[in-house]
């Protein structure tokens, strides 16, 4: 069974709203971010993401996991690691039970960063929303996501 022309043009158009709704949201985050902490949308996502690792049953992920779960490539999440360890924020270590295995921690001064930078970030959202929700085009999807929450 496929869908009727108007609706597929009806979803692709909630399609279209929810894409800018993400976009300028990451943007207003984004900027406030490096502004304030000198951190991106990307490296705040993966510093939760790493932080986060150790909850539940899975420990240490694997940088396919990682990737995933920031959205970005292998080669790319290697990349965003790698200026993370430069600037003191995450550090490799090699697992011990796997000496193949590599293991990347966020450090003492990621987590302080992380702390500080994660008010911006909620608040930035919370603007962001605010802002989206007087918009008739976004309120459905603002509305949708708050319920997500409850």
């Amino acid at each position: 069974m496929t869908a009727a022309p108007e609706t597929m043009t009806a979803l692709a158009q909630r399609w279209c709203a929810l894409s800018v709704l993400h976009e300028r949201i990451a943007d207003r985050i984004g900027r406030r971010l490096e502004a304030e902490h000198d951190l991106s949308v990307r490296e705040f996502s993966l510093l939760t993401v790493l932080i986060r690792q150790h909850e539940g049953k899975a420990g240490h992920l694997q940088m396919r996991q990682v990737a995933e779960a920031i959205v970005l490539s292998q080669s790319a999440t290697t990349r965003l690691v790698t200026r993370l360890e430069d600037r003191g924020l995450l550090a490799r270590t090699i697992c011990k039970d796997d000496r193949r295995g590599i293991y990347t921690n966020v450090t003492e001064e990621g987590r302080r960063l992380l702390d500080a930078a994660r008010p911006t970030h909620d608040g930035a959202l919370a603007e962001a929303l605010d802002e989206a929700r007087a918009n008739p085009d976004f309120r459905p999807l603002v509305e949708a996501l708050e319920r997500l929450d409850r």
